[in-house]
């Protein structure tokens, strides 16, 4: 029987989430908070793939969490990803 899509990218992903969460949470937090400086301070080009790694990122979490979160936590998500796709593309796009 073949796996579906949502079963084949958990199987995937398990590994990942294994080794994020062995890593002390300062360390994941501190690398976040590096990435979005750099997509803060940076010039246009490296900003907007600093914020479009964010979003892929938060895109996954949220793929990987959809089926266990509330409506609420899943719009309040949805708008944290949709706000640093709009980040990502004005960084990318030219001035």
């Amino acid at each position: 029987m073949a796996l579906s899509f949502r079963s084949r990218i958990e199987h995937a992903s398990a590994p990942w989430v294994e080794r994020m969460n062995a890593v002390p949470r300062g360390v994941a937090l501190g690398a976040l908070v590096v990435v979005l400086a750099v997509g803060v301070l940076a010039p246009s080009p490296w900003s907007g793939l600093a914020f479009l790694v964010v979003s892929a990122f938060v895109g996954w979490l949220l793929f990987l969490t959809w089926q266990r979160l509330t409506l609420p936590e899943r719009l309040m998500r949805l708008a944290v990803l949709t706000l640093a796709l709009a980040v990502a593309i004005v960084g990318l796009v030219p001035d």
